[in-house]
């Protein structure tokens, strides 16, 4: 089994692809049960955020798994394969696991070294496991990468500015305000989820006086301006439905919207009408963090109106962390995959040499039973002790060779000193039961077939 990764993000895909390939959190257990329902898919997670799209699989026959994928994305999507195949990636085995940390890195953001991509890797593998959609691959898969994000953002200063998307379009937002002598006192929020809380949290620390949490649940939106208010005693928050945007729009110097919906929620209509009701002449900076779009594209054509959308956001200077920094977190990500890969290689080996000491000890009991037919006036004693003795030679014999193949294992062409072993003893691993040979190899492991890597492009 290895793992196969499609995916768009920031890099390889226009917003309007992105969006439409966006994967809700209400859709996403969906979306995996239909890829799970392909044959050759047995474990799967979906990473979806603001800026990427990402599906990893683990599966059996790579062209198979990569053409369900696409139709399963395209009929979500209503792309066609082609559509979909011009902003895509594809990696496989080690480049798929390589991707993933990369990505909790922050290396792969559109604000190198954010911090929020380790969260939504980390809702990805939560809603996989409560789902029972991750088995052993990607829950060491999943956790790997958590530990290299964790190990960049410790170890690495490539976070110290404490840019995020959100941080990088609100910079821009008062730069734009201040060039029409504005200043940034009334914010407006747009979404009560991880991206509204960030949104709120940023505007509050940006000295921003009044701020209005705009949801469609008012429960959630009171409960996040509570929690604004209360961490930062300056700032009035009030949480609204979203018959309260219009309103909330007309008094905002800047609104942040971040909301989960489908579709645009702000309508060209909605933001005209909040303009003709402001009594301030400074215009209304709209910053669309949402994927899908949360704002219609027309009303940044709107006189009055400054939108900025993730595509604006592409090549902010900003967005780049130091040179150093993004060379000591290659450098962890690096020493990182190759201890995951060595791990890898070492756990796919263990069923061949397990059974291999499965052998030896059938090999020890037909011995024994011979010799018990041809001296059938051994004692108890006698018997016991011949056992003894023969099974320390076997032991005695092997361990060299099964310590060894399993450190050779652990090189980028140890499967084939497994393979060795398979043909020499004619070995077929995972057919017997385990033995008791050590704590490690009396758990009865799956059967992993060993595979060398491949990186497909689609």
């Amino acid at each position: 089994m290895s793992v196969l990764l499609f995916g768009v993000s920031h890099r390889s895909a226009p917003v309007g692809v992105l969006e439409r390939l966006a994967i809700s959190e209400h859709d996403r257990p969906k979306i995996v049960d239909r890829l799970l329902a392909a044959p050759t898919m047995s474990e799967a997670m979906v990473v979806s955020t603001c800026n990427r799209i990402e599906i990893y699989a683990v599966v059996d026959a790579f062209h198979p798994a990569l053409e369900a994928v696409g139709d399963v994305l395209g009929e979500h999507s209503g792309l066609t394969i082609n559509e979909m195949t011009a902003h895509a990636y594809v990696r496989y085995s080690e480049a798929a696991a390589e991707h993933l940390f990369t990505v909790a890195a922050g290396l792969d953001s559109l604000v190198v070294g954010e911090q929020q991509i380790l969260g939504q890797i980390r809702g990805a593998y939560a809603s996989a496991d409560a789902n029972r959609t991750a088995g052993r691959v990607l829950h060491e898969l999943a956790q790997q990468a958590l530990r290299v994000g964790k190990r960049v953002h410790s170890e690495t200063g490539i976070d110290r500015a404490g840019a995020s998307v959100v941080s990088v379009a609100l910079h821009r937002a008062r730069g734009i305000l201040a060039a029409s002598d504005a200043e940034l006192r009334r914010g407006v929020v747009l979404g009560a989820g991880a991206m509204g809380g960030l949104s709120a949290v940023h505007l509050a620390r940006e000295g921003v006086a009044e701020i209005t949490v705009v949801n469609r649940s008012v429960e959630k939106a009171r409960r996040l301006a509570d929690n604004v208010a209360a961490n930062h005693p300056d700032v009035v928050a009030v949480g609204v439905g979203l018959d309260g945007m219009s309103e909330a729009m007309a008094a905002a110097d800047v609104m942040m919207t971040c909301s989960g919906s489908v579709g645009s929620v702000v309508s060209v209509a909605e933001v005209h009408h909040a303009l003709a009701a402001r009594t301030a002449a400074t215009p209304l900076v709209i910053c669309d963090l949402g994927l899908p779009r949360n704002v219609d594209p027309a009303a940044g054509r709107l006189p009055g109106v400054e939108l900025i959308d993730i595509e604006g956001l592409r090549g902010d200077s900003q967005t780049q962390a130091a040179e150093t920094d993004v060379v000591g977190a290659r450098a962890i990500v690096a020493a990182e995959l190759a201890d995951y890969l060595a791990a890898q290689r070492r756990a796919e080996v263990t069923p061949t040499v397990t059974a291999l000491r499965q052998r030896a000890s059938e090999v020890v009991q037909a011995e024994m039973l011979r010799l018990e037919s041809r001296l059938p006036a051994m004692s108890d004693a006698e018997r016991d002790e011949v056992a003894k003795t023969v099974r320390r030679v076997v032991d005695k014999l092997l361990h060299a060779p099964t310590v060894r193949v399993k450190q050779l294992a652990a090189t980028a062409s140890g499967d084939q000193y497994a393979q060795a072993l398979r043909e020499l003893f004619e070995l077929r691993p995972g057919a017997a039961e385990s033995v008791s040979i050590s704590d490690v190899e009396a758990m009865r492991l799956p059967d992993p077939t060993v595979r060398r890597s491949q990186e497909g492009q689609w």
